[in-house]
This record gives structure tokens, C-alpha cells and sequence, in this order.
């Protein structure tokens, strides 16, 4: 299972709603990749449809897109929002990831 914080979810939709998608019928799909200065870099994008592989989770009224290689590494994961003075924009908080980059946007497990 994967989440979204009430904050991070604020923020997607709004963003859906200025790139005219719905978050009733668009995806938010997360995901994983190899790179970044630790090793795997996350991937937060929208989607219309699900591909094959894809694992299906709803999260409240948010539908989350993971392909089958990105599930073992996101489980547990929730999608936080920070627009503080800290800047970070939309990151992860992987209770998986060892060691995380001082961005946020890579880890290793």
C-alpha cells in the first residue's frame, strides 16, 4: 500500500485541475528509476491509463499507478508536500530507503 499526505493530495489535485485533468479519471503514478546520486531516483507524473504490470492502489479518492518493478521499493511510501521554508515541493517518505540524498529525490534500499 502507498499514500498521499492531505497537503500532497491538495497539490495534485490542484495541479489536475490547471492541466485539465480530473483526479476521478487521471492517475497519479509513481515510480522508480535507477540514478540520482544515491542510486534510485523517484518519479511522480500523471497518467490516463493503466498499462499492463501496473498495480492499482486508491488512497482515499486518489488513484496511484506502480509498475510491478517499482512496487517492492515504494511499499509503505507516503507522498508528502512541503512548502515551507525548507522548499522541498512534493517528496517521499520511504520507511524502505537506507539512505536518502540531502534533496530528497534519490535513495538507496
Amino acid at each position: 500500500m502507498v499514500f498521499i499526505s492531505e497537503k500532497a493530495k491538495s497539490k495534485l489535485i490542484s495541479i489536475m485541475k490547471k492541466e485539465g485533468l480530473s483526479h476521478n479519471i487521471s492517475f497519479v503514478r509513481f515510480g522508480v528509476k535507477t540514478g540520482g546520486c544515491s542510486g534510485m531516483s523517484y518519479e511522480l507524473t500523471f497518467d490516463q491509463k493503466k498499462q499492463e504490470g501496473d498495480k492499482l492502489f486508491q488512497h482515499e479518492e486518489m488513484k496511484i499507478l506502480i509498475d510491478q518493478n517499482s512496487i517492492p521499493y515504494l511499499e509503505g511510501t507516503t507522498l508528502e508536500y512541503s512548502d515551507g521554508l525548507d522548499g522541498k515541493g512534493f517528496y517521499f517518505n520511504n520507511p524502505k530507503a537506507k539512505h536518502t540524498c540531502g534533496c530528497g529525490k534519490s535513495f538507496s534500499s
